[in-house]
């Protein structure tokens, strides 16, 4: 049973919170569509013919999935402070997460590309097609099927580590809850409240998962049953 007094100070809190919350969802969304972009071009350098490139590429998957993002963030936010680079905690944790998630999707989208049937790519040439045209057109559009799903799931994981922003000052929930915390020194009632934000904000996203797991994975049935 919860007291009249905690309810009254969830009342007071709540409204920072949510305004955390919204700062938490922009990070997310920003550092969400720089992983997506960077991630492709990793994903297609680490295709190319040029070796240098897809070696180069492939350091970069390796060493980011090798790493803890605390350290990547750390890099960013002070690290470049001895180069005279100086990034504000709330860019240089989009930096950071975006960077750190672009090595996963690249690896999803490689898969879903990958997973095309070569003989699409083939037909795509026959008909005077260049690679990039053919990638473009007809192979990526095919792959998007494959990749949504576990690119969806990524949203709901990256969602989630923007709380290792508040390691620097950089505005979100997590900050917000343990600067409450250490006013009020009650943790249990303000993680708790916290935990219940990041799951009203995550939910919605791993039902599209599922979502997208069934109707995508009927698609794929009935290709195979048409087959």
């Amino acid at each position: 049973m919860i007291s009249p007094q905690t309810l009254a100070l969830i009342r007071e809190w709540l409204p920072q919170l949510l305004v955390a919350a919204g700062q938490t969802l922009q990070m997310t969304v920003w550092a969400y569509a720089l992983g997506a972009v960077m991630g492709l071009l990793i994903a297609l350098g680490g295709m190319s013919r040029q070796r240098w490139l897809s070696g180069l590429c492939r350091v970069y998957i390796e060493f980011i999935r090798g790493t803890p993002t605390l350290i990547q963030l750390f890099l960013i936010y002070f690290g470049l402070t001895s180069v005279n680079i100086v990034i504000p905690g709330f860019q240089a944790a989009v930096i950071a997460l975006g960077a750190h998630y672009a090595a996963y999707m690249a690896e999803v989208y490689r898969s879903g590309i990958v997973a095309v049937d070569s003989g699409q790519r083939e037909a795509a040439q026959a008909i005077g097609m260049r690679r990039g045209q053919a990638m473009a057109y007809v192979i990526f559009p095919q792959a998007v099927r494959i990749i949504l799903p576990p690119m969806t799931n990524f949203a709901i994981s990256l969602l989630k580590d923007t709380s290792v922003a508040s390691l620097i000052a950089a505005p979100e929930l997590m900050m917000r809850a343990n600067d409450i915390t250490s006013e009020y020194y009650m943790p249990m009632q303000v993680y708790l409240l916290s935990g219940a934000m990041y799951f009203a904000m995550s939910y919605p996203l791993s039902l599209g998962v599922r979502y997208l797991e069934r109707r995508f994975g009927r698609g794929r049935q009935l290709n195979l049953n048409l087959a």
